[in-house]
């Protein structure tokens, strides 16, 4: 039986990671600039970014903290949003190498982003901590320089270009969503099932006054759960 192919270069991950580095930077930056003008310091939106590396995650967080929103709350809504890491890590560590430790993993957990997740999954061959490291610099310094770069322009930016620029992360997300959603039907319905109770909670009197933590939590875990029932993902018989 042919041995598997080891990857494990930390320079074809540094090379490999680059272009996920230069969009991280323009998303990062939309982060920086938001969580300044919503009223903290430059470092606190530094430090969330190198801790965190997660921009929906993040961005929900930041809305949280400007609203005075409890612990709590920001401790489910987080989860909810990030439960797709956990999902991830596990897939991902059927294709690390046996020589990757414990420690390792636990590093290369807090990396795992989509797009890394997306690039390292997609390797022909298991891979190694040195390429997976490789990988994770570029978009997690393009991050975390983004963020910076972005809080420190907020003071200097005209507002109508704060602005514009605050709407850069929704068009990240229509991204991400649209060509799924163009090619698979339930995917379409379940963000149309998300999108309506959104639009709900925000405009139907009583339910408006739901604080917006509990509105994702509730929009994410509905949507899923109807999409899960109505759609379910038959296993293929073995021949």
């Amino acid at each position: 039986m042919q041995p598997t192919k080891l990857i494990n270069s930390f320079s074809k991950g540094l090379k490999d990671g680059i272009p996920i580095g230069l969009g991280y930077l323009s998303v990062s930056f939309t982060f920086g600039m938001k969580a300044v003008t919503d009223g903290l310091p430059i470092w606190a939106a530094v430090v969330i970014s190198m801790t965190n590396l997660t921009s929906a995650g993040q961005f929900a967080g930041l809305t949280l903290m400007a609203t005075g929103a409890p612990l709590l709350e920001m401790a489910l809504t987080q989860m909810v949003i990030n439960m797709r890491y956990s999902l991830m890590s596990l897939s991902l560590s059927q294709k690390l190498h046996k020589s990757v430790t414990f420690l390792d993993r636990l590093l290369i957990a807090f990396c795992n982003t989509d797009e890394i997740f997306a690039v390292a999954s997609g390797q022909k061959g298991e891979v190694g901590k040195r390429y997976f490291f490789g990988l994770a610099v570029t978009p997690y310094l393009g991050w975390a320089a983004g963020t910076l770069l972005g809080a420190v322009a907020s003071g200097l930016l005209p507002g109508f270009v704060q602005s514009a620029l605050g709407i850069a992360i929704y068009g990240m997300f229509l991204a991400i969503i649209l060509p799924p959603a163009k090619h698979s039907r339930p995917i379409a319905l379940v963000i149309l099932m998300a999108v309506a109770l959104s639009c709900l909670f925000f405009w139907v009197p009583g339910l408006n006054q739901v604080s917006s933590g509990f509105v994702i939590i509730i929009c994410a875990v509905a949507a899923s759960a109807v999409g899960a029932l109505l759609f379910p993902i038959r296993e293929e018989e073995n021949a």
